[in-house]
Formats: structure tokens, C-alpha cells, sequence
């Protein structure tokens, strides 16, 4: 007979009881909580700060200033007057007749260039990466320098249009001296410069598209056009709506092309904008209050087809 064990076993080992945990505390798990996530609260706070103190401040600082008159640093509320004042300027309409002629040229150039471009690209099987590369290039050159170029381009005496034009025996043009080619010259050379990043766009848009589509397309015996009309436009659809809404955003607001092209106002007033007489009220008249009512104006009617566009859209998808 075996002497008993002195060792006690493991099931007869008697834990000491554990303090039952008590209800979490909000307060404890809140500041862990906000401990982990500061400095995530610190990038969204510096955001929202940035944001606010550069995008809506000035907004709200133009609502104001269009309802008020700035006078030797005395404001004071003038109500509707200053929109009076722009009403009854007669380069008002004229710069918004440009402005909506450089929308409606700026879309057929700009918006299908980019696109037909696209598609080339998206076509080819080598070279497309040194492409995509040569038309984005334009997009990174400062806006000043694009402009000297189409400077030289467009110049009368020794520009590099004039000379091909001579030697196809065809006489040669004022583009921007004539008031019926210097909307058009600004046009071009707007194109040229902003087309880089749309037609990326739509590449990475087109190469989206399954491959079997455009198989079926051809099995039902269709041609490049119909390939493009049937299966590449509707694919595509979001992505042309927005862009779409973008360019005429963009245009609407062109400043830089015509002032530096033209000066800004051009022959006979012929690339007056939109904003150009904005800056004009601002920084040639010292009217801020005219300026900022015009302002405002341009912001409703944006804002207008911005909203156009969403209800457009949820009615397409609905």
C-alpha cells in the first residue's frame, strides 16, 4: 500500500477568488477611445479648419460684401444696390455672352477632344504609357509658359501659324487682334493646356470596359462607330455626365487664358468673362461690394446647374 501524497493536486488547489469586474466606465473606455484616435481628430480637425477658413469664410465674406458698400474703411449696407450697379453696366452682358460662347466652344473642343483621344490611346497596343505621358505633359507646364507659347504661335509678324498658312498660299490671320478669332485662339490654346487630366479620365474610364462587349459587338458586325455609340458611350455614361458638369464649372469661371492671351478684355471686348470683369470691379474700379455681387450672381447660377445635374441624375437612376 502506497503512503499517501503529500502534494496536494491540481484539482484540489484552491485559486484565490478573483475580484468580479465591475461595469465598464464610460468615462475610461472614452478617453482610451479618444486617445487612439487623436491624432486621427487632429488631421480631420486641421482639416476642417482649413476648409472652413479658406472655401466657407470667403463665402460668407462675399454674401456680406454684396449687400454692403466699402467707403475709406466705412461699411455701410447699401441693400441692393450694388447689384443695380452691375446690372446697369453695359460690359455686363457682353461678358456674359463670352463667357457663354467660351462655354459652348470650350465643350465641343474640349470635351470631345479628350475624349476621341482617349479612345486613340486606349486603341493602341504599344506606346501607350510615353502617350499617356505626351498628353498629360502640357498639364504640368505652368499656365504662363503654355501661354507664351500660344503667344508666339498666334503672332502676327513672325508666329508659326502665319508661316504654315504662307506656305499653303493662304492669307494670313490677326488671331487675337481680330474681335471674330480671338474667342476662338483662347479656345485652343485652353484645350490644349487643361485636356491632359480628362483625357486620363477617360482612359482609366475605357479600360474598365469588359472585352467581351466589344467581342459581341463585332460577332453582330459592328463597325469602330457603332462599337463606340452602342458599348463605349454607355459605359461610360457617369463618367461623361461628370466630367461634363466639371467643364462647364471650369469654363464658366475662365480667367487665366483670356488675360493672359488678350489682356483680359481683348479686341472691341470680345474675351471680356465673367470673372475678368470681377477682378476688374475689385482691383482697377475699388468697387468690392459690385465686385462681390457679380460674384454671388455667378455662384447662384453654378449652384443652379450643379442642383440641375443631381436631379438629373437621381431621376436617370430611379
Amino acid at each position: 500500500m502506497s503512503a499517501p501524497s503529500l502534494t496536494p493536486s491540481k484539482a484540489a488547489r484552491v485559486r484565490p477568488a478573483q475580484p468580479a469586474d465591475g461595469p465598464p466606465r464610460r468615462g475610461g473606455s472614452f478617453g482610451r477611445s479618444l486617445r487612439r484616435n487623436l491624432t486621427a481628430h487632429g488631421f480631420l480637425i486641421g482639416a476642417v479648419l482649413c476648409f472652413a477658413f479658406f472655401s466657407w469664410y470667403p463665402m460668407v465674406r462675399e454674401f456680406l460684401l454684396a449687400f454692403q458698400k466699402t467707403d475709406r474703411g466705412e461699411v455701410s449696407w447699401v441693400g441692393m444696390d450694388n447689384l443695380s450697379t452691375v446690372f446697369n453696366d453695359p460690359a455686363f452682358w457682353q461678358a456674359w455672352r463670352n463667357t457663354a460662347l467660351f462655354t459652348v466652344l470650350a465643350l465641343v473642343l474640349g470635351f470631345a477632344v479628350p475624349f476621341v483621344v482617349a479612345i486613340v490611346i486606349n486603341e493602341l497596343r504599344h506606346g501607350k504609357g510615353y502617350l499617356r505621358l505626351l498628353v498629360y505633359l502640357p498639364v504640368m507646364l505652368p499656365p504662363v509658359a503654355s501661354v507664351l507659347l500660344f503667344k508666339y504661335l498666334y503672332d502676327p509678324g513672325y508666329g508659326l501659324l502665319n508661316e504654315v498658312l504662307g506656305f499653303f498660299g493662304l492669307p494670313e490671320q490677326q488671331w487675337l487682334q481680330d474681335p471674330g478669332l480671338s474667342m476662338l485662339s483662347v479656345v485652343i490654346a485652353s484645350t490644349w493646356m487643361n485636356m491632359g487630366g480628362a483625357a486620363l479620365i477617360y482612359l482609366a474610364a475605357l479600360q474598365g470596359i469588359p472585352g467581351e462587349l466589344y467581342e459581341a459587338a463585332e460577332l453582330d458586325g459592328a463597325g469602330l462607330l457603332r462599337k463606340i455609340w452602342h458599348v463605349t458611350i454607355p459605359q461610360t455614361r457617369l463618367i461623361l455626365s461628370l466630367m461634363l458638369l466639371m467643364q462647364v464649372i471650369a469654363t464658366m469661371q475662365v480667367f487665366v487664358e483670356p488675360f493672359l492671351l488678350t489682356g483680359g478684355a481683348g479686341p472691341e471686348g470680345s474675351t471680356t468673362t465673367v470673372v475678368y470683369l470681377i477682378y476688374q470691379y475689385a482691383f482697377n474700379f475699388n468697387d468690392y461690394g459690385a465686385a462681390a455681387a457679380l460674384g454671388l450672381l455667378l455662384l447662384v447660377l453654378l449652384a443652379g446647374v450643379s442642383a440641375a445635374y443631381v436631379k438629373l441624375s437621381r431621376v436617370e437612376d430611379e
